[in-house]
């Protein structure tokens, strides 16, 4: 079983990398890519470290992208996982943008996706993301409901992003499927 994990930017970006050490024990290949604002919280080096992958982060590498990397990257997953997924990210899959890799995957791929968000409470509530949210579900895309608690900005509500436990449950559920 291999997955795509996507590691969108927020400060959840670093339970990615215990979600990576839980795929791994469950027998799960990963390869990921570290979007920009992921890039801001943690590293390509850690996640190759702990996936034992190349990371990839950008559209615009010559070799990967001569070989049509995003194309392959997007086919070769088992599934696709945005973890964390920001109201940005998820505001770009629902509108159809590709003006980076992260994006411009989800929309080349043919597999089944899962999104996992994170993001401030209000965020969350926003009617735009509530649409979003509506719009993916229709599309076929999973998206996890947040976890409830202390967020980082220092408010409380839904929006934090699920256990990794939780998300692991969720992606074998997906393969299972």
């Amino acid at each position: 079983m291999k997955i795509l994990l996507i590691v969108g930017g927020g400060i959840a970006a670093y339970k990615a990398c215990e979600l990576i050490r839980l795929c791994r024990k469950a027998g799960i290949e990963i390869r990921c890519v570290l979007t920009a604002g992921g890039a801001h919280f943690i590293t390509p080096m850690t996640l190759a470290a702990l996936s034992e992958n190349q990371v990839f982060t950008t559209l615009w590498d010559l070799k990967d992208e001569a070989e049509m990397g995003h194309i392959q990257l997007s086919r070769e997953a088992d599934l696709v996982v945005i973890a964390p997924a920001t109201a940005d990210l998820m505001a770009k899959m629902a509108a159809g943008i590709a003006d980076d890799l992260a994006t411009t995957l989800l929309l080349a791929t043919d597999k089944p996706v899962l999104a996992a968000p994170a993001m401030n409470v209000r965020m969350w509530g926003h009617a735009a993301t509530r649409r979003n949210v509506a719009t993916l579900r229709g599309d076929g895309v999973t998206v996890m409901e947040p976890d409830e608690g202390p967020m980082a900005c220092g408010e409380y509500g839904p929006g934090r992003l699920p256990e990794p436990e939780a998300i692991l449950a969720a992606i074998q559920h997906a393969l299972s499927a």
